[in-house]
């Protein structure tokens, strides 16, 4: 159903919006070297096999390799003399061609943000443990496993997720902050737009964050700031040289889309998309609640079809409410079922990105902002909920696999967030080899509900109620009975609600023995799966780029040339064009270590 308003001033147009914020297109060179530059008791056995053998076994293996690796057998590298880089070359329309004879039709571009390697054996061994299953048991992601992405963006060793979406949806690199714009920041065609504008394909988004965040947003809007999500969303329903490439969106924030003038609304403006959306741009589906979301036929006719279900983003699976939020699993079987049965009668497929979003922000802090408070947590039980969550979709998705032929599935992670481990050091002590997760199973809810069960009552003057409202939530919300003194004093002392939220994280953790490093991203290289036709050649490690590509020759795409339509007569900035020394730029213009005391605060023991 529609919603409705009074409201009838037209959207900004992308032109207006350029001249609103410029510079869009045509930075300086001092604020885009600013921008780029400037960042400045689990019970188990002893294992009974000997070293010895091991030692064979890895011999036997090198071996094998060895002998590999001389007769050429990895075609898609070009190899050099040993000592020297091995760069990678995406697969040729050739390649493609003769892995089947199959049209390739359907790509499904799976994102777990912020999931690291570390992240899947915690969610596989904790699966192991609460289940009683054999240590050999095989999650869903475990058994497409092919090889991992390099995910270090244009600006920085360390990326976040509009650069690293940036590299999957335009297959070039690109500085932290950027939305589907190259270094200069000029807008680059994205395989979502190119999809719909050379093949008529039907296009779709799916995740668990608000609709115009970094990952959804990088495949289907052009700014130079993520922030920007006001104008990502006019975008998103049209409003740019392209016209409307998506057909579907299923997520949270429609904050963005309601004018300023209504509650619930974080947009700047009183500029109603909601209204909008349908009037002037066509969509035909809109709705904010579950029950019109259980109500959808899998039909064309719902199309193009946008469901926001909250207002910033979706729930933590924790805490996830059924009745009102449907999970990652059923908008992502509905959007297949919709896409399919729309594409059934074409010679045309679809692309569908769905990001488990939530994954990243359970290991993660939150920024500051106006309208979202911070919250700082590394919430090691939330961030394994939505692990599960994606786990479940990544099943469904490759059941729909075999039963589509042409159809592919590429899940990767755009980064790791946290730093996570899985042992900790606890004390000044020699480090004892384990973690326990059944001190994961007794929690409950999410720190975020918990600390703000107890920062509710930081005005009252009845103690009493806080010291109970606090037991409750150490207790029953995260399964701890054996909190200390000093712990309780902590939370009945007025903190702040990102002090607790960190603060009661790392109750669990600490009891857990699961490490941190970070409340932001690290730099590590993440797993990247696949499955279906032409999976194997995404084999090996990668440049996130190369992701992109892939996709490019799988659908056979025209990145430029969206490219040139969005830029005139702009050049553009693609991985394969630039040479040696344009490369070795991203790394020679990184930041250098600059010595502050205040950040060499060590943590108490």
């Amino acid at each position: 159903m529609s919603a409705s308003s009074s409201h009838s001033e037209p959207v900004a147009t992308f032109h207006t919006l350029v001249e609103m914020s410029e510079p869009l297109l045509r930075p300086s060179d001092e604020e885009q070297d600013e921008l780029i530059y400037d960042y400045h008791d689990a019970d188990y056995s002893k294992n009974t096999n000997s070293m010895v053998s091991k030692r064979f076994a890895s011999i036997a293996a090198a071996a094998c390799l060895l002998m590999f690796s001389a007769v050429g057998i990895a075609t898609a590298f070009t190899h050099s003399t040993f000592g020297k880089q091995t760069s990678f070359h995406a697969p040729s329309v050739s390649d493609f061609q003769n892995g089947s004879d199959v049209p390739r039709r359907n790509v499904i571009m799976m994102i777990s943000d912020g999931f690291g390697p570390a992240s899947e054996t915690y969610a596989r061994t904790y699966f192991q443990y609460i289940n009683k299953l054999p240590f050999d048991h095989m999650m869903p992601l475990d058994t497409i496993h092919v090889g991992q992405s390099r995910t270090r963006s244009a600006s920085s060793l360390v990326t976040d997720s509009a650069a690293g979406a940036t590299a999957f949806s335009c297959a070039m690199k690109s500085y932290n902050g950027a939305i589907a714009v190259n270094v200069d920041k000029e807008p680059c065609g994205t395989v979502l737009e190119s999809a719909k504008l050379h093949h008529n394909m039907l296009t779709g988004l799916v995740a668990t964050s608000r609709i115009t965040h970094a990952t959804p947003a990088s495949f289907s809007a052009h700014v130079v700031d993520r922030d920007m999500e006001d104008q990502i969303a006019n975008q998103q329903i049209g409003d740019n040289p392209l016209g409307r490439t998506v057909d579907l969106m299923l997520g949270g924030g429609i904050c963005h889309f309601l004018p300023n003038t209504t509650e619930g609304s974080c947009r700047s403006d009183d500029v109603d998309l909601w209204n909008v959306s349908t009037k002037k741009y066509g969509w035909k589906t809109v709705f904010r609640d579950r029950q019109e979301f259980d109500k959808l036929s899998n039909t064309a006719d719902v199309l193009p079809l946008i469901g926001l279900f909250t207002p910033d983003h979706m729930s933590y699976e924790i805490d996830r409410s059924n009745d009102t939020e449907p999970s990652l699993l059923e908008m992502s079987q509905k959007a297949l079922g919709i896409l399919k049965a729309a594409t059934a009668d074409s010679d045309n497929g679809f692309f569908l990105m769905i990001e488990g979003s939530r994954i990243d922000m359970a290991a993660h802090s939150s920024p500051y902002s106006t309208f979202f408070p911070p919250q700082y947590r590394n919430d090691a039980p939330a961030h394994l909920k939505d692990i599960y969550a994606y786990h479940d979709t990544v099943d469904m998705v490759k059941k729909f696999v075999e039963e589509n032929p042409g159809t592919i599935l590429i899940s990767t992670s755009d980064h790791e967030t946290g730093g996570f481990t899985l042992a900790r050091q606890v004390s000044s002590a020699y480090p004892e080899y384990l973690w326990y997760p059944d001190v994961i199973s007794r929690v409950k809810n999410s720190t975020v509900v918990l600390a703000n069960a107890i920062h509710a009552l930081k005005d009252t003057s009845n103690v009493e109620e806080q010291r109970v409202v606090a037991e409750q939530v150490v207790t029953e919300g995260l399964g701890i009975t054996d909190a200390t003194d000093e712990e309780m004093e902590f939370l009945l002392s007025n903190p702040s609600r990102s002090a607790l939220d960190h603060f009661l994280a790392d109750m669990v953790s600490i009891r857990a023995q699961l490490g941190w490093t970070t409340h932001g991203h690290s730099g590590v290289d993440v797993n990247l799966y696949a499955y279906g036709v032409d999976a194997d050649l995404l084999r090996g490690s990668h440049e996130n780029t190369n992701i992109g590509s892939f996709i490019e020759h799988f659908l056979n795409l025209d990145l430029n040339q969206i490219t040139e339509r969005l830029n005139k007569d702009n050049a553009s900035f693609h991985i394969s064009t630039m040479t040696d020394a344009q490369k070795t730029v991203f790394t020679d213009h990184l930041d250098h270590y600059h010595h502050d005391e205040s950040n060499l605060i060590h943590p108490s023991h």
